[in-house]
């Protein structure tokens, strides 16, 4: 269990977390010099069981709030300190004002001091901090004196702590690790070591990690887990972790960055939040008001943009989009807390809801409904919540790693939200869910736009992806319908022919003329692979009317038996996919991954003028690209390419 302190200056934070544990948590050279709190302080007690409980001991001046904040994200219950001399003061208010914004529900309050005050005087504050906490997030946290003088309280106070760390429930490890870092120094003979409370999954000895603000590569040598060596640490714990690397190195690390899996870093400059602003504030917040955002460890400069209402009244929660000045890390449910542009009082708190929020349409209706939807903490419900919304579809990819879910978890969770999941290869993103009714009715419309068009069209192949896509009454990005193309492909309730999709036993036959034609055209075609002859020559030599041919290789094409490489040129589809594959061969064989037209000439055996052509054409189909007379290759556009002519 991870305790953090919380309270007003020189109310005796330091003091008591001493008394407990026996550590001081004034480190800093001024924290001594000034007596007073400026950094995160960290100390630990040992239970009889042999766990141990973990205290973050933080500042209470106002101007050290910054710092405060990069402490309490992570703990698992409040010791909101009150001075029995003072009484609530401002930072008092302040810091519960937090806890209760963070969700923190756990917690106790101990009025220090209690040896210097009356039984008056205690009974009276006791009276004024309930009615501080009612409403809030602690209103049923127990307030007990103490003092760390005369050791009043003091034991009820550990038997209190004890009591909680026992039924402090294991946080779950099924995520991939996450670490907000607070703290980054050297020791001599070890190396870069990184402190933060753990937020998710575990970590061991020899796991490859990465530094989230550069990306750097970090190995973990070893780690202590609340104060031990360790073989593990896991969510919940405080961790000191012992990293190396070749870009690791005190002066590259800072508080705020974060230390995880390679897998969940995604900086963000835009999030998508749900936040209550506090019912003191002096008038609402508005359209593009400057905050201070705190974050985990992180601090950053952001703008808020209200989504849901015009401007927030003091008391109201809205969705917001948070527009950041630069990127930070963050993921769904991470806890945010809000301080005025001159970061002299705090102004609200929430959560997050999307770590990547879109620039365009954000304020639209759909995607209001989206973020209700993913303000769930179950991922299970917001799932199907959101797969039955426009536009019918969620980008498991994408939700798995804001959700911080493990390809198995998100197959579960798929499973049990009733959901379709598709794969799409060769596409930017996915899987995707969709729900089992929505994915029904696209299938439908997908097969009903091919009939149309088949009837409509009984000479054409079919209809690409993508004017298929267009054709359907309700619009889907590229990448879903990919999935689900794939979907219905798979099934077999609908084929592929080159790059057409059709209906299974849809066929394109020419008219009887023209089955003469091609008759004597095919096997000229078939034999001068590499550089047959044009419309024109077919035209000359059998005494065909050119314009019959070439109405012909037209409708060749649209069947996909040839390939129009130029307006006057056809080619047989198969040697269209073996000349793209010689081009790939002078690329990759080349030392500078060029080559040249003449060696594409020489390799296809025909003239200057007939290799240009081809070449050009792959240009303009973006297979190849001409700089400096030498052309490279886009070997991801050119396997697709190859598969989809090539195809039978």
């Amino acid at each position: 269990m991870i305790v953090g302190t919380a309270g007003h200056i020189d109310h005796g934070k330091t003091t008591l977390v001493r008394a407990l544990t026996g550590v001081d948590t004034d480190r800093l050279p001024e924290e001594k010099a000034r007596g007073i709190t400026i950094d995160l302080g960290f100390a630990y007690l040992p239970l009889s069981d042999g766990r141990i409980v973990g205290f973050v001991d933080v500042p209470g001046h106002e101007r050290f709030i910054h710092n405060m904040l990069a402490g309490i994200g992570g703990i698992d219950f409040a010791l909101l300190v009150v001075a029995a001399d003072d009484g609530v003061m401002p930072q008092t208010r302040e810091h519960l004002a937090i806890l209760d914004l963070l969700g923190v529900s756990r917690g106790a309050v101990a009025i220090t001091k209690a040896d210097l005050a009356s039984a008056e005087r205690l009974a009276a504050l006791e009276d004024e901090i309930r009615v501080l906490l009612a409403d809030t997030s602690l209103a049923e946290a127990e307030i007990a004196a103490v003092s760390a003088q005369s050791g009043l309280g003091l034991d009820d106070l550990r038997a209190r702590l004890e009591l909680e760390a026992e039924t402090t429930q294991e946080r779950a490890t099924s995520g991939r690790f996450r670490l907000p870092i607070d703290r980054c120094f050297t020791l001599s003979g070890a190396g870069t070591v990184v402190t933060g409370t753990v937020f998710a999954g575990e970590v061991r000895e020899g796991d490859q990690l990465v530094v989230a603000s550069s990306g750097a590569a970090a190995r973990v040598r070893s780690l202590h887990a609340q104060n031990r060596a360790a073989e593990v640490g896991t969510a919940g714990q405080r961790c000191a972790i012992n990293i190396a690397g070749p870009q690791i190195a005190k002066d590259s690390i800072h508080r705020g960055d974060w230390l995880l899996a390679a897998a969940l870093r995604k900086p963000t400059d835009r999030i998508d939040a749900r936040i209550r602003l506090l019912k003191d504030e002096p008038r609402p917040l508005r359209s593009w008001t400057p905050v201070h955002l705190h974050l985990g460890a992180a601090h950053a400069m952001a703008r808020v943009v209200p989504l849901d209402v015009e401007a927030i009244e003091p008391g109201q929660r809205a969705l917001v989009q948070l527009v950041l000045e630069e990127p930070i890390g963050a993921l769904h449910g991470d806890r945010l807390i809000l301080r005025d542009q001159s970061a002299r009082r705090t102004m609200a708190g929430g959560m997050v809801l999307d770590p990547w929020g879109p620039s365009r349409y954000r304020r639209k209706p759909e995607r209001l409904a989206a973020l209700n939807a993913q303000a769930d903490i179950d991922p299970v419900t917001a799932l199907k919540a959101l797969t039955g919304l426009a536009p019918h579809f969620v980008d498991l990819g994408q939700y798995g790693v804001a959700r911080n879910l493990k390809r198995e978890a998100l197959d579960d969770v798929v499973a049990h939200a009733g959901a379709v999941s598709l794969p799409a290869p060769g596409v930017e993103g996915g899987p995707f869910a969709f729900a089992g009714s929505r994915f029904a009715e696209l299938e439908s419309a997908t097969i009903a736009a091919l009939k149309a068009h088949h009837e409509k069209n009984p000479n054409s192949a079919g209809m690409e992806p993508q004017k298929l896509r267009l054709a359907l009454p309700t619009r889907v990005p590229a990448a879903p319908f990919s999935a689900v193309c794939t979907a219905l492909l798979k099934s077999k309730k609908v084929e592929a022919d080159g790059p057409w999709l059709r209906l299974p036993g849809h066929s394109v036959r020419l008219s009887p003329q023209d089955e003469r034609i091609w008759a004597r055209i095919e096997p000229v075609l078939k034999s001068a692979r590499f550089g047959p002859p044009r419309v024109r020559d077919f035209a000359d030599e059998f005494d065909f009317a050119e314009n019959q041919v070439r109405d012909m290789m037209r409708r060749l094409s649209r069947m996909a038996v040839v390939w129009q490489v130029a307006p006057d040129h056809f080619f047989m589809r198969d040697a269209v996919a073996d000349m793209a594959r010689i081009v790939e061969e002078l690329a990759t064989t080349a030392a500078d991954g060029t080559f040249k037209a003449a060696e594409f000439r020489d390799r296809i055996g025909g003239g200057r003028k007939v290799a240009i052509q081809i070449l050009e054409f792959f240009d303009r189909a973006g297979l190849t690209s001409l700089k400096n007379e030498r052309r490279t290759i886009d070997k991801v556009k050119l396997e697709r390419f190859v598969s989809r002519v090539g195809a039978s």
